[in-house]
């Protein structure tokens, strides 16, 4: 019997290969950790929405040429958890800046 972890692994690349993704490197414990962190401090539904909106966002920034794979998926990733978490604090604390996918950096 596969592990979870086996069958995420398997199941990611069998993703990957049917979107003709195979070159795309996807740190699996990354996506699942900024989705906890949606379940947690927003609701347990937010988290495949804001694991499915950094994903586009990342997408949209590589599939542009701002920024690679890489830098895209880390920069949507940052700014989802750091959205997420912000969520769930009191209010009159200070929103997050818009990171800039293409540099992995906050937005000027």
């Amino acid at each position: 019997m596969k592990s979870q972890e086996e069958t995420l692994e398997e199941w990611c690349r069998t993703l990957l290969q049917a979107f003709e993704l195979e070159d795309v490197d996807v740190d699996i414990n990354e996506i699942l950790a900024v989705a906890g962190v949606a379940a947690h401090s927003v609701v347990r539904p937010a988290a495949p929405l804001t694991t499915f909106i950094a994903g586009f966002a990342a997408g949209m920034a590589s599939g542009t040429g701002q920024a690679n794979d890489a830098t895209s998926m880390g920069a949507a990733l940052k700014l989802a958890r750091e959205l997420a978490k912000q969520y769930s604090e009191p209010a009159g604390t200070e929103p997050a800046k818009a990171a800039d996918p293409a540099h992995g950096t906050d937005a000027e």
